[in-house]
């Protein structure tokens, strides 16, 4: 199917810019994308009631994905706060051995998990960080 590009591009649509993630930009640019393509079609060539339908689907599938990774960061989000529990009252020390106490409290951040000592320190929990039962 051909489409028209006589139409003019909004020139606000790259200015504008939201506080989602990537993914979020690209279902957005799909969703303008699709709806250009209808609105733009060759009318001596409409779009086949089957090009139609499998636009669709794809939207739906599209919308679908997206849904289930939002649902999916916040299961992992939720996981990663109930393993971070776990870590109050323990010893910790740091990956590179230069810090270590016992835990506090527990911040959890987009990039991660990182614990409070005792004296105010904190940790990052990344791989090669040694927990040992309180003494």
């Amino acid at each position: 199917m051909a489409i028209d590009f006589t139409a003019p591009v909004n020139a606000n649509t790259s200015t504008n810019k939201s506080t989602g993630s990537k993914t979020q930009v690209d279902y957005q640019s799909f969703l303008k994308l699709l709806m250009a393509q209808m609105k733009n079609q060759d009318p001596t060539k409409p779009m086949e009631s089957t090009e139609y339908v499998a636009q669709l689907a794809t939207f739906s599938q599209v919308e679908q994905s997206v849904q289930m990774n939002a649902r999916l960061d916040q299961i992992l989000q939720s996981s990663a706060l109930a393993q971070a529990d776990a870590l109050i009252g323990r010893n910790i020390t740091s990956a590179d051995g230069k810090t270590s106490g016992t835990v506090t409290e527990v911040r959890l951040a987009k990039d991660g998990v990182t614990a409070v000592l005792s004296d105010g320190k904190t940790v990052a929990v990344v791989a090669g960080v040694k927990v040992k039962a309180a003494a």
